[in-house]
């Protein structure tokens, strides 16, 4: 006997009723008043008359972000957007910029050749200004100080440019979108830091370090560690530098009537670390920390 029912209208399925009442959308779920009907509500209970509706305009503010279901832009309020874009990248990328160059790092251009081979005249190296600072100077960093007094001679007279070219170009450096010249600035390597007494030279023509003679392979092949004779303790505050081309370096050799040649540590602005022009040469600008591992405390 078949026991299956005839085809018919199929009867309301209470459990389905109940998981269709719940998944209903927000839409038609109902709501409490809006805070704008709250707002009006409180007017009325004070006798004033509820705030006036105006109708919704088909054009919006320049500063209003569109939504996917509002009217189309007008040409006028695509530009708008456009220049409030693009005024606001460049405005972001600048105060980063300026921060960036300020308390992190510098760009600088090297304009002679007392750091060749290391350097050449045109690099542009990127100089750390977390040290001195959160980390500490170490003999043999590459550092970047502005002119104790004297060190430069007279900058040659430049290119003549229009003043408006000059003003752009000053404030890119300020910011640091561009390197600074350095017209005020030397690059040279730290090998003495507070107290430490260097001399030269030993029997072997090494410079010596707290007694230590020193082996710098960093320095211009060909070039003696220093033909020029000295024995300085650098002065407190203070670091003793030399060029890594040492025929043709006015460092600390040769400014020992100021502070027996050292460079306030006021005037560091920071180390090295890296190279970043000309792409052919660009590279990390790493200490040589082994040369100077044997130098003990002065």
């Amino acid at each position: 006997m078949n026991t299956h029912r005839a085809a018919g209208p199929s009867e309301p399925d209470e459990g389905e009723d109940a998981w269709r009442r719940a998944r209903r959308t927000p839409a038609s779920r109902p709501r409490g008043p809006s805070r704008r009907e709250v707002l009006d509500a409180e007017r009325v209970r004070a006798g004033k008359p509820p705030r006036e509706r105006r109708p919704p305009s088909k054009f919006r503010p320049l500063a209003h972000r569109p939504k996917p279901d509002d009217p189309p832009l007008t040409p006028v309020q695509a530009a708008g957007y456009l220049v409030r874009e693009v005024f606001l990248v460049m405005s972001i990328a600048l105060v980063l910029s300026l921060i960036i160059k300020t308390y992190l790092m510098q760009a600088f251009f090297i304009p002679s050749s007392s750091m060749e081979d290391t350097l050449q005249i045109g690099d542009r190296v990127l100089v750390s200004k977390l040290t001195p600072g959160p980390f500490s100077l170490q003999r043999g960093d590459i550092v970047v100080f502005e002119d104790p007094g004297g060190w430069l001679p007279p900058a040659p007279a430049k290119e003549a440019r229009s003043p408006a070219v000059e003003k752009v170009h000053g404030a890119l450096m300020f910011v640091g979108l561009m390197p600074s010249d350095a017209d005020n600035h030397l690059i040279k390597r730290l090998i003495g830091l507070p107290g430490d007494r260097v001399v030269c030279c030993d029997d072997q023509g090494r410079i010596t370090v707290n007694g230590v003679p020193v082996d710098e392979p960093y320095i211009k092949p060909g070039a003696a560690p220093s033909e020029e004779k000295f024995e300085v303790t650098v002065p407190q505050g203070h670091v003793w530098v030399l060029g890594d081309n040492r025929g043709d370096s006015a460092d600390s050799r040769y400014h020992r009537d100021n502070a027996d040649g050292g460079v306030p540590m006021g005037n560091l602005v920071g180390v090295s670390f890296a190279r970043v022009w000309p792409l052919g040469r660009m590279g990390l600008l790493t200490n040589p920390s082994s040369v100077f591992e044997k130098v003990g405390q002065p």
